[in-house]
């Protein structure tokens, strides 16, 4: 199962890049737990986590070619 993580703003500069393809993530827990143990700096920000363009706030299951955001916080004006 491919899963398609893409980061924005200051989440870029914490990872190095703006989008990753992971696999064999069951759901966004053990995705997330994934992603702080390769970007430890990431457990020190803030972000909210989107699946299918749908931003979600418990775990959920994620599918096959599925596409996860993690998108920092953002003001407008």
């Amino acid at each position: 199962m491919k899963i398609n993580i893409l980061f924005f703003g200051q989440l870029v500069d914490i990872t190095g890049t703006d989008k990753i393809l992971v696999e064999n993530m069951n759901d966004t827990d053990s995705l997330v737990n994934a992603l702080h143990e390769t970007y430890p700096v990431l457990t020190q920000s803030k972000y909210l986590i989107s699946v299918d363009k749908k931003i979600i706030e418990i775990n959920t299951l994620l599918a096959d070619n599925c596409t996860v955001a993690l998108l920092p916080p953002f003001s407008g004006g």
